[in-house]
């Protein structure tokens, strides 16, 4: 099978939970401190998404 995303998007991901580990994320408009690590992932991956990285689109809610 193969992969859902590239490993390049895999290393920004990993660059921005780096960030958030020594509290220089930041977030959005408002410019607040990232804590989650669900953020920090969305953060990396919407990155990626935007340098045109092999990232899936982002899913509108759950499948059942």
């Amino acid at each position: 099978m193969a992969r859902k995303y590239s490993r390049s998007a895999s290393k920004d991901v990993e660059r921005t939970m780096r960030k958030r580990k020594r509290g220089t994320l930041r977030s959005g408009r408002s410019g607040r401190k990232v804590k989650s690590r669900k953020q920090a992932v969305a953060i990396g991956l919407s990155e990626a998404r935007r340098k045109g990285k092999k990232v899936p689109r982002k899913g509108t809610g759950r499948k059942r």
